[in-house]
Formats: structure tokens, sequence, C-alpha cells
């Protein structure tokens, strides 16, 4: 039996995105449980979808005793805060050098952090466990597929497992590949060799997905390489929307031997390559996109989804921009929802007026991003919500959600699911919640980029992807690089970067 320390400290930074993460943001936890310390951490987590829950059971499972120090994670957004990200540090830090010896530590990391006074949150955060730990003790980490993996996480861990599936359904699942992993590691006691390759080209996060191709085959290729003296393979696609020098994708290979880890990496590395084109689809305008929805629609037995990709709260939007909303309403779409919508005035003015009522809003656009304004008309408030359900999808399943005062609003034939906590719309019971059936729409907009696949692309007639104004840019070659390392392609096939003359 080992003694092994597990901690997670999760967060996706979006460089471009208008709000930062403080500490108390971790406190809170959004749609993921609030920062959770010690012996609290293994309950609170159980059973969820989320990689620490999966470690937690397999390393207990194995007989080890397992210590826990603290999770938290919060939702994405610009930088972390340096307060933040030191006080929970700190914590991890902290407890690892007062609770210790152990046999080996687990981290729970997301791997695309970024924090106001450095780049590589994740690379940090190791760098500080390692100090403590010593260089004898095996580190092994879970990452997000979106992870942004670096040279110095590779160089600080000994081993890192990442989701293969994107909507992350098995978020779980890797937690619990990782914990397996150490446990055989701690077993055969024999040296565990890596291998890392960077890809020379951003891929749009829309395309990631892992439902439709290439990722589907690539991820399958993923896990035919291992066997033998290969233990694990990951490929990481990066998080395109963050201005670091080591955003990208990467893949990553250990074996017992270096010559098994190198011929794994290079082999999904030149697979990836092979397929940059391909990771490149169609964006709609707004106009366009609800034009050909109602089009689609006539002939269809089941919903057209929009993604609003552009203001996804699970990538640094604000879920409150009005660009699908307004062309809805422009272009007169009828049986036609948009969600979540994030308006805490707007909900709480819903409540006060009660169900049945009509009032004026000057709805969405709350944030004040440049170039996004409110939708100001009469809505009918048709159903009212406290924000406390149970997510049943596949992706937030289990998740108890809090996302305060909800109201379904109306205008002509749109309506708008409206929250007043930011939540990416990836589970249906966020719809039911307000009195709307997703099964029965003809046409549903959800600002989401892929997430919510997981739950509506089984109810979806046909899936369009609106290139509406939002923080969360699709195409990187919009973003306003500055810090990428020079000769990355920013878009498959695109121009390659060119970092500023100083």
């Amino acid at each position: 039996m080992a003694r092994i320390a597990v901690a997670g400290f999760q967060h996706e930074t979006n460089t471009f995105a208008p709000a930062k993460a403080t500490y108390q943001t971790f406190v809170e936890g959004g749609g993921w449980p609030p920062l959770l310390r010690g012996n609290e951490l293994p309950a609170r987590v159980h059973g969820m979808n989320l990689p620490m829950a999966g470690a937690i059971e397999v390393l207990q499972k194995a007989g080890h005793a397992v210590v826990p120090i603290v999770w938290c994670a919060a939702v994405p957004s610009s930088y972390v805060t340096q307060d933040a990200f030191e006080r929970i540090s700190a914590m991890i830090v902290g407890d690892l050098a007062s609770q210790g010896p152990y046999d080996a530590v687990y981290l729970d990391l997301h791997g695309a952090m970024a924090v106001e006074q450095f780049e590589d949150g994740e690379g940090e955060m190791l760098r500080r466990v390692r100090a403590i730990v010593g260089p004898d003790i095996p580190v092994f980490t879970s990452l997000d597929l979106h992870s942004n993996t670096t040279p110095e996480m590779v160089e600080f861990s000994n081993l890192m497992v990442a989701y293969r599936t994107y909507p992350h359904v098995d978020m779980a699942e890797t937690g619990g590949r990782a914990a397996a992993l150490l446990d055989r590691a701690l077993k055969e006691k024999r040296p565990v060799y890596k291998a890392f390759r960077q890809l020379p080209f951003l891929i749009p996060l829309t395309w990631q997905c892992t439902f439709i191709e290439p990722g589907k085959s690539l991820y399958d290729f993923c896990a035919s390489l291992e066997g033998g003296d290969v233990l694990t393979v990951s490929f990481t696609p990066g998080f395109p929307a963050a201005d670091i020098h080591h955003c990208g994708p990467a893949v990553l290979a250990y074996g017992w031997t270096q010559e098994a880890a190198d011929e794994a990496a290079d082999r999904m590395a030149n697979a990836v390559a092979e397929a940059e084109m391909a990771f490149a689809g169609k964006l709609y305008d707004p106009d366009s996109v609800v034009q050909e929805a109602t089009r689609l629609a006539q002939g269809a037995s089941k919903p057209v989804v929009i993604a609003d990709t552009q203001d996804n709260p699970g990538a640094g939007g604000n879920s409150d921009t009005t660009g699908l909303l307004a062309a809805m309403i422009r272009n007169d779409a009828q049986n036609c929802a948009l969600g979540l919508l994030w308006d805490p005035a707007s909900a709480k003015a819903a409540h006060a007026a009660g169900e049945g009522a009509t009032i004026r809003l000057k709805l969405g656009a709350v944030s004040g991003v440049a170039g996004i304004e409110p939708v100001e008309a009469d809505f009918r408030v048709e159903k009212l919500g406290n924000g406390r359900f149970t997510c049943t999808g596949p992706f937030y399943g289990g998740a108890h959600m809090e996302l305060g005062l909800m109201a379904c609003l109306s205008v002509g034939g749109v309506r708008i699911a409206v929250s007043s906590k930011k939540c990416q719309a990836a589970d249906q019971e966020m719809f039911r919640h307000v009195g709307i059936e997703p099964t029965k729409l003809s046409i549903l907009g959800l600002k989401s980029s892929v997430h919510f696949r997981a739950d509506f692309q089984p109810i979806a007639e046909t899936i369009l992807v609106v290139e509406s104004p939002g923080p969360m840019i699709v195409d990187p070659a919009n973003l306003p690089f500055t810090r990428l390392r020079g000769g990355v392609r920013i878009n498959p096939g695109g121009p390659e970067f060119q970092q500023p003359a100083a």
C-alpha cells in the first residue's frame, strides 16, 4: 500500500476574454463544485464526471492510502489572478510539505492555465510540487484535451494522460487511467520514459470535436498505439484562445523504453500533421445561419441546432452576446429557442413581474464588450425557475446546478432561457427547468462550442456553427497574437505567425 497525495487545480484561460479568474471564482466553482479541502474532497466529487473522482476510486480499489489535499476549478475566463494562483498553490504545496512524506502524487490539472505574471500555470505548479517532493517521487497528472502542453509540464511530471473525448464525457475515466498507470508504475518499480512533440498549427476549438472527423479517427489511432512497451499516448489539440508561446497541439507518449515512447509519439504526430486540413469547417454569419436553419427545419423531424461558439462561457465567453438572438428575431424564426443567456437583472425583473406578464427589457450585453448591444423589446414572461436542478446528460450528468434566478422570456416565435449565473448550455435540463422542451423545437441556439453535442447531438437533425460577435473567437487567424512562437500556422493551412519586432 502506497501513501498518495491527490490535488486538483483547473482553469482554462482565454487570454483575450474580458474577465479574470479571482480567488473567489475558485471558491464558488460556478458549474463545478466549490473549492474543496482535505477529507471533504472525496465525498463531494464521488460519482461525478471529474478526473479526481475517477482517480480516487481506482487508487482506493488498488488498496492505496489516498490523502486528499485541495480540489478547485473556475469557469473559463481571462487570466487567473496572481493572488488566486498563489493562495491555491500555497495550499497544495503547504499541505504536501506538512503532511508528507508520500510515495506518489496525483494532480488533476487542465493544461491551459495562464496567470497574470506567467504564461504556464501548470508548469509552474508542477515545478513547485517537484521542489517539495524531490526528484524520486512519481508525479502523475491528468490533463484536459485542450491542454496547451508545455515542455516544462513534461519535465516536472513523470507521466501525463489527457482526455480523449470532446465533449469531455471521459473525464472521470481519464483520472482513472492516470491512477491505474501510477499503481502499475509503483508496483513494477521501473523508470517511465517520455516523448513530447509539438505541432506547428493551431486548431479551431469547434473542429476539435471527437464525435466528427478527423478527431474521431485520430483518437482511435491514439488508443491503438498503446500496448507492449508503450504505456500511454495522448494528443492535446490545444486551447487556441491563448496568447502564449506554447499555444497549440502536442503529442505525449510514455513507455518502458525511450525507443517505444519516441516511436509512438512520432507516429501520432505524423497522423495529426496529415489531418491538418481536415480541421477546417464551415462557419455562418448570424442572418445566414438562421435562414439556413429555417430552410432545413421545414423538412426536419428533429431540431436544427446552432452553436453560438463565440459566446461559449466554457471557453471564456460571457454568455450574454445578442448577435444570434437579434438575427432570430429579425428573420422571424418560429418555434425557436436560445440559451443560456446570462442577464441577472432581466431574470430578476421577470421574477418581479411574474409569469404571464409582458415587460420591456434591454436583454443581454451586460458585460460591456465593445460592439455588443442589448436587444430591446417587449418580452413575455413564460416560465420562472430558481436555477436549482440536476443535470442528466453525459457531460454535466449528476451535477447539481445553482444558476440563480432563471426565466423563459419570449418575443415572437423565439424563446430565451435566461440565467443569473454563467454556464455553458450543455444539458437539456437547463431548458426544461424553464419550460422549454428541446426535442419539440424547430431551431435551438446553444451558447457552446462542442460540449453540447454530448446531450444535444442525438436529438439534432443537423448542427450549424455561427460566427456571431463574441469574445471566444472561433478562428485563431482573427486573434491578435503577440506571444505565440514564430512559425506556427494560425489556423489549418493558414499563414505562419511572425513575432512582432522588438
